[in-house]
């Protein structure tokens, strides 16, 4: 299996018992696995970001050659997958509930905002995926299971998980691009409430009479409160369809 391609397929596949049970060929130990390089990843996004993670970047702190890292993984798209499965692999779900399945899906939303912010911009690499790694399929079906059980019809589940999942990668894609901007001296004004309400009350009242009237509505919650927000906006309009 010398194709990377026919490799990746492999992975994706469920455990079979005989053939892990069967002899295998003695063949030449390699230097990297693909746990080696996703560890590796994960270690440069931890300290640098995503936007720091290639795969050249990603060679040189395995102290190996981009050709190595293409014997193990097709291409970035395929790093990204990988990443995000591992991601995934941490998540723990619930049996599901019907009493409680808007605090199950809550938490499992929770718990995935959490694994990509110790990551950081890590959730741009879940964007736009057609995924098929085992451990994002898990959590993709331990989500469905909590909707159907909680009465929603499986269309709109399956439209559900799709929003909330791109709403908590926005949400901490957003929270990179700010910590990121915050590093810098001319934008620190970006993540300073007073300022930021000064700016919204200070345009001519007859123009803007809501904007300078609401400037703290608009400029106001802690922590995740707007995340909290959101996801039980989008949550009970499930319960009421």
């Amino acid at each position: 299996m010398n194709n990377p391609r026919v490799r990746r397929a492999v992975r994706h596949q469920p455990p079979n018992p005989e053939v892990e049970a069967a002899p295998r060929p003695r063949r030449r130990r390699t230097l990297i696995s693909v746990e080696q390089i996703v560890d590796t990843a994960l270690s440069v996004i931890a300290g640098e970001g995503y936007e720091a993670l290639t795969m050249r970047r990603l060679a040189g702190a395995l102290d190996t050659g981009p050709a190595s890292l293409y014997a193990h993984v097709v291409n970035k798209a395929d790093l990204d997958e990988l990443l995000i499965g591992r991601l995934c692999a941490e998540l723990v779900l619930p049996k599901p509930d019907p009493a409680s399945w808007r605090e199950q899906i809550r938490g499992v939303c929770a718990q995935f905002r959490d694994q990509y912010l110790k990551y950081p911009g890590i959730s741009r690499g879940a964007l736009a995926m057609a995924p098929t790694d085992l451990e994002i399929l898990r959590v993709s079906e331990g989500m469905l299971a909590i909707l159907l059980a909680g009465g929603v019809a499986p269309q709109t589940a399956a439209w559900a998980i799709d929003a909330l999942l791109l709403y908590v990668a926005a949400y901490c894609l957003e929270a990179s691009i700010r910590r990121q901007r915050s590093e810098q001296d001319d934008a620190a004004w970006v993540l300073d409430r007073d300022e930021l309400r000064r700016r919204l009350t200070a345009p001519p009242a007859e123009t803007f009479p809501h904007t300078t009237r609401h400037a703290a509505e608009l400029t106001a919650g802690e922590g995740h409160d707007r995340f909290d927000f959101t996801l039980a906006l989008m949550i009970d309009g499930l319960a009421h369809r």
